[in-house]
């Protein structure tokens, strides 16, 4: 349905604004690839250059949201107006067009275009393609991050193939790194054990091996990583890749792994011992010259994090360097740098990173949250309510993002739009703190009392270490006329987070108690 629709549009949008074309120049090629020749790519990573054996990266699930994003901005400037979208067979449609048509619906006003969708529609003619074609669609696929597609057309062209050929295996291995993506855990295992019982190739093995200890190591749920199982098999693909022939394989292979294991180092609580591994990985990329860039990329980013992780803050900003300059188009790494950046307190080079970040990657909405969090220190307050805005609009999902705007719009006394961001947080994570402390300081503003200290009581019962639910609920109990316990639970926030404002409000609690020179000392440490 998307390439369906930009090849209606893009061809005269070339005509009327070549420049709206260029600046979603990644969004229209990976959807709709028969437009390539058409759109020229202007930011282009260096993975889409490189060969098969090359290409390592897998992109996240989220990438299709910043596809989609684009893909909506675009159509909403270059579509006629008057014009009208009918899609039929949606209850057939990939996840990719689901996302697309919710993002679409959601941000495209009717006036602009309208859409309508059903369910049904004619019977589209079968699929016959063959097994050299679903291996370039299933490729293609996984270089954009299309996933679903992936497991759906690689679990064909396995039907299809002689399993154990090196077809098959090809099928297989995108198929189950689609799966583990996907968070399809199950699945992905059962492909991975598959084709360790139809191979007896060292390199197959290794590289199911590998699998399986990703699938253990990078379980979504912090609770259901298996780490000793993780480290069994990854100690096999290590083993395996130790023995393989050919010195070039064999390098890059064992390097691979021991990045590998590196990661289960590092979530055993072992970071010294998960740099020495990356720094052996690099000594082996050494061997392998100028090729495969993107994993010397890999391990310099890797190395990077572990740094920083151990406080060699310095040596970790020479390594994110290094990765940026092996792939200048890749956004990922100038937001790590950036965050690292804006720890250190170097903000205007941390602003420079995620807006680089913003310039070579689709509508990012992470970029934008964490501007935002940098304009806030920097007391630029429009700036990141503007921020944040904007990801909201691109991730409506993104509970932090009405957090932080809720509490801004509070501290605004801007309550009206306060009160609609803590309702649709809540409506995310009922029982929220961050936002129950937020909705207290609004009931205590407008006056409802009972109603802020049930709120602030969920928020400190949940959340005794947030601060802003101590602070608020001190300010409540002041109102409700009882200094006394205004000043325990203003001491209790003070604790945690001293800040000028919480120290002003003690002061005015601590006077109506009569404890001058105290109200006095508080005055002082909050000018």
């Amino acid at each position: 349905m998307a390439s369906a629709l930009l090849h209606r549009l893009v061809p005269e949008a070339l005509e009327r604004s070549p420049e709206l074309v260029a600046a979603h120049d990644i969004e229209i090629r990976a959807v709709a690839p028969g437009l390539a020749a058409l759109v020229p790519a202007r930011r282009e990573t260096v993975d889409a250059r490189l060969t098969d054996e090359e290409r390592i990266l897998v992109p996240a699930p989220r990438r299709t949201l910043r596809l989609a994003n684009g893909i909506t901005e675009f159509v909403r400037e270059a579509v006629p107006l008057g014009m009208t979208l009918v899609v039929g067979n949606a209850a057939r449609a990939d996840p990719t067009d689901v996302e697309l048509l919710d993002v679409m619906t959601r941000r495209i006003s009717p006036d602009v275009l309208e859409i309508a969708v059903y369910a049904g529609g004619p019977e589209p003619p079968p699929d016959r393609r063959g097994p050299e074609e679903l291996w370039r669609a299933v490729d293609r696929c996984l270089r954009e991050g299309f996933l679903h597609a992936v497991a759906e057309l690689g679990a064909r062209g396995m039907t299809g193939t002689e399993p154990g050929g090196e077809p098959w295996w090809r099928f297989a291995q995108r198929t189950a790194t689609a799966l583990g993506g996907l968070g399809r855990v199950d699945e992905a295992r059962r492909v991975w054990t598959r084709a360790r019982r139809a191979s007896q190739d060292p390199a197959v093995h290794a590289a199911c091996a590998y699998g399986l200890a990703m699938l253990d190591a990078r379980h979504r749920d912090p609770a259901r990583r298996d780490l000793a199982a993780a480290r069994e098999w990854i100690n096999t693909a290590i083993a395996i890749s130790t023995l393989l022939p050919d010195p070039y394989d064999r390098a890059f292979k064992l390097g691979f792994d021991r990045n590998g294991l590196a990661l289960v180092e590092l979530r055993e609580g072992r970071p010294k011992a998960a740099l020495a591994l990356v720094d052996s990985a690099l000594d082996l990329a050494r061997e392998l010259g100028e090729r495969h860039p993107v994993h010397r990329m890999v391990l310099r980013a890797n190395r990077a994090r572990l740094l920083a992780v151990l406080g060699r803050a310095k040596e970790a900003l020479a390594d994110y360097g290094a990765a940026i300059a092996l792939d200048p188009d890749f956004p990922d790494y100038y937001l790590d740098r950036g965050n690292l950046l804006a720890r250190l307190g170097h903000q205007d080079e941390a602003l420079a990173d995620y807006e680089s970040a913003m310039r070579v990657s689709p509508p990012l909405p992470e970029a934008h949250y964490n501007r935002a969090e940098l304009r806030i220190a920097r007391g630029d307050l429009d700036g990141a309510l503007a921020d944040l805005g904007r990801v909201i609009d691109l991730d409506p999902s993104c509970l932090d993002a009405y957090i932080n705007r809720a509490g801004l719009l509070a501290g605004l006394e801007r309550d009206e739009e306060a009160w609609r961001d803590v309702a649709a947080g809540l409506a995310l994570a009922p029982g929220n703190p961050h936002l129950l402390a937020v909705l207290g300081q609004l009931e205590t503003a407008a006056g409802r009392l009972a109603e802020a200290r049930r709120a602030l009581d969920r928020a400190v019962e949940a959340a005794p270490w947030l601060a802003s639910a101590w602070g608020n609920r001190g300010v409540l109990r002041f109102e409700a006329g009882d200094p006394e316990g205004a000043v325990e639970d203003l001491s209790q926030a003070i604790g945690l987070e001293p800040q000028p404002d919480l120290y002003a409000n003690r002061a005015v609690a601590l006077r109506a108690l009569g404890r001058e020179a105290e109200a006095a000392a508080d005055e002082e440490r909050a000018s």
